[in-house]
């Protein structure tokens, strides 16, 4: 194991790492509900033109396990931290694209797919982060912690939201409604550039992780990943995909569609929801990390039974709430919202690292989070604003949370969970690797 020193610097670099890329991932969700319907898809009127906003965060969505193969299949070869700062300058590049965009107005139909191929190149980063940054903190936890270590990557989305909310906080409550649409929104893509800086600077210095190292010595690392993967782990895949539906679906709810919903339909400024996002993601980051722990002493799969049962509870509170518009209600809503969101994701780098044999870890829990994403968060924007449209009521959204929360309960319920001394020898990758013949 890591000196202290050593995983200490991991750790850092994890948290920092992913909060920067979340960040980005993020301002770009709340920009769409904010601002690029009317810069980049004006002509379609005002609710086609959020809906095409909207469509964009999914399309990002798509192409995450592309990311996911991509980074997964060289981390498992090359190792993990290489992979990780290259994802990392991939986002932050992407997102100062953003940030320089002409519109709509300036260029025409050259705006929105200039729009949409800078999302793509952020989703394929997207999807090749979060499972190095998961692995890295994981697998050089002590045994007993890989709960609380893993915590450390999960926090970076709360803490990249409550940012990225707080930015676009600062921005609008400092410029006039015209001069935000003209120029203010690019402030938070623009700042990107100076956050990659840091996070590359912190990444770059953190050591391999020791599970590839030992891999690297036993010459036991696959020649497709991937393949091993599908052939011999699909069960451990359906489940890590489907532990991680739910929690998407919320949590993108809370990244993109609340905002806009407060805005346009109960008629809130937009300072006022950015403040009613905060309150929720820093819920949901105190949860994530009492999840974390809490799984180190009961295990996984119990954390994760509460999570869920919580988020199906709350799923219609929370916009019964919400539609009362009183701001006092909407902020207990979200805070509320923020538990069930970190039960159900706080402990998911420990579980996903503690389904995948280490020599294939790397492609099967990216894969698993990219698919997961992609059947989760990946339209919910999109699909919630449509079914308020088309329903009139907010009730149809909780509605649909309620049903993915029941996929999410089945993944659950279909979960096993080694005894301590097995699950930490497989983690470490002592006798499973032995048993997969190298080049599998």
């Amino acid at each position: 194991m890591s000196d202290q020193r050593q995983v200490r610097r991991v750790l850092g670099a994890s948290l920092v790492g992913t909060t920067i890329e979340w960040y980005d991932f993020f301002i770009y969700a709340s920009a769409s509900g904010l601002v690029f319907g009317q810069l980049f898809f004006s002509p379609l009127g005002p609710t086609a033109g959020l809906l095409a906003s909207f469509a964009t965060i999914g399309v990002s969505f798509v192409v995450r396990p592309i990311g996911g193969v991509l980074a997964g299949h060289l981390g498992d070869r090359v190792g993990r931290r290489g992979v990780l700062v290259a994802t990392l300058l991939l986002m932050g590049l992407s997102t100062v694209g953003v940030g320089l965009l002409p519109t709509y107005a300036s260029v025409g139909a050259a705006a929105p797919i200039l729009l949409v191929v800078l999302r793509l190149l952020q989703g394929v980063s997207a999807g090749g982060e979060w499972g190095g940054a998961a692995l890295m903190s994981v697998e050089h936890a002590p045994h007993g912690k890989r709960g609380y270590y893993g915590s450390f990557p999960q926090l970076g989305v709360p803490i990249g939201l409550l940012i990225a909310n707080a930015v676009f906080f600062t921005v609008s409550g400092l410029t006039t409604r015209e001069q935000f649409l003209d120029w203010g929104w690019r402030i938070p893509f623009l700042l990107s550039i100076v956050l990659i800086g840091v996070g590359f600077v912190i990444r770059y210095r953190v050591d391999e992780s020791p599970v590839f190292e030992e891999l690297r010595q036993r010459r036991a690392r696959r020649s497709a990943p991937l393949g091993v993967v599908l052939r011999q782990h699909p069960r451990e895949l359906l489940i890590g995909i489907g532990l991680f539906v739910a929690n998407n679906m919320a949590g993108y709810l809370l990244i993109a569609f609340i905002t806009s919903y407060g805005t346009r339909s109960l008629g809130k400024s937009t300072a006022t929801m950015l403040l009613v996002g905060i309150a929720g993601a820093i819920s949901w980051g105190f949860a994530t990390l009492y999840a974390a722990r809490w799984s180190d002493r009961v295990g996984r799969k119990r954390v994760y039974l509460v999570g869920t049962l919580a988020l199906l509870a709350w799923a219609f509170p929370l916009f019964l709430l919400l539609d009362t518009a009183n701001v006092g209600l909407m902020v207990l809503a979200v805070v509320v919202f923020g538990i069930p969101l970190g039960l159900t994701y706080g402990q998911q780098s420990a579980a996903y690292a503690e389904m995948f044999p280490a020599a294939v870890r790397y492609s099967g829990a990216s894969l698993a989070y990219a698919l997961g994403a992609v059947l989760g968060g990946a339209f919910a924007p999109l699909l919630s604003a449509y079914l308020v449209e088309v329903t009139g009521t907010s009730l149809a959204v909780s509605a649909y949370m309620a049903v993915l929360a029941l996929v999410t309960l089945g993944a659950v319920l279909a979960m096993r969970e080694r005894p301590a001394a097995e699950r930490d020898a497989f983690v470490d990758g002592v006798p499973d690797d032995r048993s997969v013949p190298a080049g599998a």
